[in-house]
Formats: C-alpha cells, sequence, structure tokens
C-alpha cells in the first residue's frame, strides 16, 4: 500500500466538475483507491464518497492506493491534485 498527501489547489475544492475528472482518472487504474479527508475516507472511485468528503480548497488529504498499479495511481492523483485539477 501506498500512501501520499497533496494539498487541494482548485479553487472550488473536489467539487462537482473537478470530482468528477477526479474520479474518472482513479478508475483507470486496477487497484483499490482510497481519499481521505481528516478522520474520514472515502473510495476515490465513487463520486458520491468523493463529494461527501467536502475537501475545499487548501484542505490537506491522503491518497491511498493497493493494488497492482498503486504507486503509479497515487502519483499521478497526488499531482493532478496538487497541479488543480486543471483538465477539468
Amino acid at each position: 500500500m501506498i500512501i501520499k498527501e497533496a494539498v487541494v489547489n482548485n479553487k472550488v475544492g473536489l467539487h462537482a466538475r473537478p470530482a468528477t475528472f477526479f474520479i474518472q482518472k482513479s478508475n483507470e487504474f486496477k487497484g483499490d483507491i482510497w481519499i481521505e479527508k481528516g478522520d474520514r475516507r472515502a473510495n476515490a472511485k465513487s463520486l458520491l464518497g468523493v463529494l461527501s468528503l467536502g475537501v475545499l480548497n487548501g484542505e490537506t488529504v491522503r491518497i491511498s492506493a493497493d493494488g497492482v498499479d498503486e504507486k503509479l495511481a497515487v502519483d499521478t492523483l497526488v499531482d493532478l491534485i496538487t497541479d488543480g485539477l486543471k483538465n477539468c
């Protein structure tokens, strides 16, 4: 299992369109992927789960993955978050 932290760099946080883009990217990987904020954790492949965390701009989240592509998944998603989800 790989775990990394990232600071959300998007003015609306992980809400609506950025969350959808994040989930689509998460679904490109085979392993189990989780996003955590504080003591709450959600499946990074679930829109409802990600939205339920209420992640705002400037907040720190933890991304973890377990599976054959865990390192690539975590590195990609952390980069996506810290780069501001620019492609969404």
